[in-house]
């Protein structure tokens, strides 16, 4: 009866492991479809909770442009109710090169700015698709330059290929 008892726990072991394991990834490339449009790499850390974010995009307008590259430090925690999602924070920085054009008044300036990045969002990875969406609120709080105090934040939706 014993052997049958563990044989049974053992059975259950592995597949709710495997059912775990299904649900994570260790790491993912795709787009962030915000402020600005982002190539975005996402690698979690040594099996932890742990992740970083890395990301470049562009942004254009008629009077100005820039092109920004940063990073983020996020930690994520499950929510249990639903296999796949879970919730995260963090923080990190971005440098943003940018260029200002006013045809008007012949202003045209060119500038490098800095910004700290809060970061608070939901995660979910499809169970039977190698697909990870992620939607991110992200306060900006730029240092100098071109808009320099606190931006407000933008929202981020994004859309990454995972990889294990």
């Amino acid at each position: 009866m014993k052997k049958i008892y563990y044989t049974l726990l053992v059975a259950f072991g592995l597949m709710v492991s495997s059912q775990l394991s299904a649900q994570e990834y260790t790491s993912a490339i795709g787009a962030r479809l915000g402020y600005p449009l982002s190539i975005s790499y996402k690698q979690f850390l040594g099996g932890s909770s742990n992740a970083i974010e890395v990301f470049g995009g562009l942004r254009g307008f008629s009077t100005y442009s820039w092109f920004t590259v940063g990073g983020l430090y996020q930690i994520h925690k499950p929510i249990p109710d639903v296999d796949g999602l879970q919730w995260d924070f963090g923080g990190g920085a971005s440098a943003y090169f940018w260029n200002f054009k006013n045809n008007f008044v012949g202003d045209n300036s060119v500038g490098t700015s800095f910004a700290l990045l809060g970061d608070i969002g939901l995660d979910y990875k499809f169970e039977s698709a190698p697909v990870n969406l992620s939607v991110d609120w992200v306060p900006t709080f730029f240092i100098n330059g071109f808009g320099s105090g606190f931006g407000g934040g933008y929202g981020v939706l994004a859309v990454r290929h995972t990889l294990k």
